[in-house]
């Protein structure tokens, strides 16, 4: 949720000193979305699909890869 400018600009006022706005929670949506992201920028970089026989940081993204695949969100 985002929240309004008028809302945002009262945390301005002094008398609310040391008050912030609230973080806007990450979703599942967000976090999936990001992950497909990474998957994509390292796909382009390395030139493939990660794989299980690689560092740490490609395994787990093969992971990631099978589970959206499984889930159908990869295309």
């Amino acid at each position: 949720m985002e929240w309004p400018v008028e809302l945002v600009e009262l945390f301005d006022e002094p008398m609310f000193a040391g008050v912030k706005v609230p973080a806007t929670p990450v979703t599942a949506d967000d976090r999936t979305q990001k992950k497909i992201e990474e998957l994509r920028a390292w796909i382009a970089a390395n030139g493939r699909e990660p794989q299980m026989n690689g560092a740490l940081k490609e395994k787990l993204l093969c992971v990631a890869l099978q589970t959206l695949k499984e889930t159908g969100l990869w295309q």
